[in-house]
């Protein structure tokens, strides 16, 4: 069982760990070295025991709250999840019928006659004016 040696506040501890559990133990004494360091900015020097107490506490109050955010994050996925399932399970929409309205045959003939009918009086127009013009 290999044995770490680790600071924590300025105090250094020799601890054992499992072997490959060396790293985890590493990032774990640094965070509580991390939380014991602002308690001796703010306190100065404080027993051991103590200190190792008051940052024990500051990181497990943190991860109360971290623990509280992802018991909340874990309920609103499930409540996505359920509302996805219900949407896939959801029957499919009827098809809507919508309807195109068609011109009928004859407004489109009249139209087309207006139409050569304002182009040829447009020509005679043209036609007379140039004539006028010398």
């Amino acid at each position: 069982m290999p044995e770490v040696e680790i600071e924590i506040g300025g105090r250094t501890f020799e601890v054992a760990c499992q072997e490959g559990e060396e790293h985890y133990l590493k990032a774990a004494a640094k965070m509580l070295d991390e939380e014991a360091s602002v308690l001796t900015a703010q306190i100065g020097r404080i027993p051991e025991a103590r200190m190792l107490l008051m940052a024990g506490l500051m990181l497990a109050d943190k991860t109360a709250g971290v623990q509280d955010k992802l018991r909340a994050m874990e309920d609103r996925m499930a409540e996505k999840e359920a509302e996805l399932d219900q949407l896939r399970n959801a029957p499919a929409p009827e098809p809507q019928h919508i309807e195109v309205p068609v011109v009928p045959q004859a407004v489109t003939d009249a139209m087309a006659e207006i139409a050569a009918r304002t182009e040829s009086l447009a020509d005679q127009i043209e036609g007379g004016a140039e004539k006028r013009d010398p």
